[in-house]
């Protein structure tokens, strides 16, 4: 089992989080009352049939929003000892463990930009939920790191 003072790499990815519960609420209130006024005035006008799908639009702009919260709650842990690279997904199936010694890091090129870790010709992706500069700064910390592990350097 590794010590604490053996980590050579830890990081928590987690995606920025989107506006707080508060202001959300009142975005999807102004929505609707907008919505409300122009579906009444639709109605009024005998354009009845309108007013179900501007009611769509506030359940779907809802959705969406409960959708985002949801998403910014994942995060991932990779922890790298000498002996270990571990990958730690919350939400999700659990963790994925790699001898450091056989990973390679492969960093896409712009626009796609996807950073994958190989290890015996299986990929796992990590920091899709970041920006592409936040994928490249952990890419290349990650290297640093791996490289001073195959050379046992502190």
């Amino acid at each position: 089992m590794d010590r604490q003072g053996d980590i050579l790499f830890d990081a928590v990815l987690r995606p920025n989080p989107p506006l707080g519960p508060r202001p959300l609420a009142v975005i999807l209130g102004v929505v609707a009352a907008v919505n409300l006024i122009f579906a009444a005035s639709f109605v009024a006008r005998g354009a009845w049939p309108i007013a179900p799908f501007m009611g769509l639009d506030v359940a779907l702009l809802a959705w969406a929003f409960r959708t985002s919260v949801a998403a910014s709650r994942r995060e991932e842990q990779l922890t790298l000892t000498p002996s270990a690279l571990t990958i730690v997904r919350r939400p999700g199936p659990g963790e994925v463990v790699l001898n450091p010694y056989w990973v390679r890091v492969e960093m896409e090129e712009p626009p796609a930009s996807r950073l994958t870790l190989w290890s015996h010709g299986k990929g796992v992706r990590i920091a899709a939920c970041v920006g592409a500069a936040e994928r490249a700064r952990v890419a290349q910390a990650l290297k640093e790191a791996l490289w001073r592990v195959r050379n046992s350097l502190p």
